[in-house]
């Protein structure tokens, strides 16, 4: 009777379960390292930066991300090196979503530049492109290049390139 009730409750469970569906990494953090070329904005050179990225998949390839980059870019006027901090948050459209994930998107960006006389606060907006290549189920490789045009109270619009290339894992 025991291996009755055992099999009955088997066959319960399997004909009462719902069908498997694959479960989609929607959520990822990374590290990128790049270059950020300021065309005149905060009268700065050029800089390497390490940058932390965070994307969200939200539905039908959209993605809303965030990457923060820290930067030590040289201030000409002092020939020092100063302190650049530069958050960023947008979507970006996946055009595939496989293996391979070409995408294109939108940042809206600030800028942080700290010297010692003063701190420069610029506000920006950019279109971005990159790639993903997944080289395991959850370990991405890409590269990502944004372009930035920068406003702030009082001085001319700038702007700034920044190329990076980074690794993320998806969970």
């Amino acid at each position: 009777m025991r291996t009755l009730l055992c099999a009955l409750g088997l066959f319960v469970a399997l004909f009462s379960a719902a069908p498997a569906h694959a479960q989609f990494a929607n959520r990822s953090l990374g590290l990128s390292l790049g270059y950020m070329v300021f065309k005149s904005t905060a009268g700065l050179e050029g800089g390497v930066f390490l940058g932390l990225d965070a994307s969200l998949y939200i539905e039908s390839g959209f993605d809303m991300v965030s990457l923060t980059k820290i930067t030590f870019p040289k201030d000409p006027v002092s020939g020092k090196r100063v302190v650049g901090v530069a958050p960023s948050i947008g979507f970006r459209y996946l055009f595939l979503e496989e293996t391979f994930r070409p995408y294109a998107g939108s940042d809206l960006s600030f800028l942080f530049v700290f010297r010692e006389e003063s701190t420069g606060q610029y506000v920006g907006v950019g279109p971005n492109a990159g790639f993903d290549f997944f080289v395991a189920d959850t370990v991405s490789l890409g590269l990502r290049a944004q372009y930035n045009f920068y406003i702030a109270l009082n001085e001319e619009t700038q702007n700034s390139l920044t190329v990076s290339a980074g690794a993320a894992a998806y969970f």
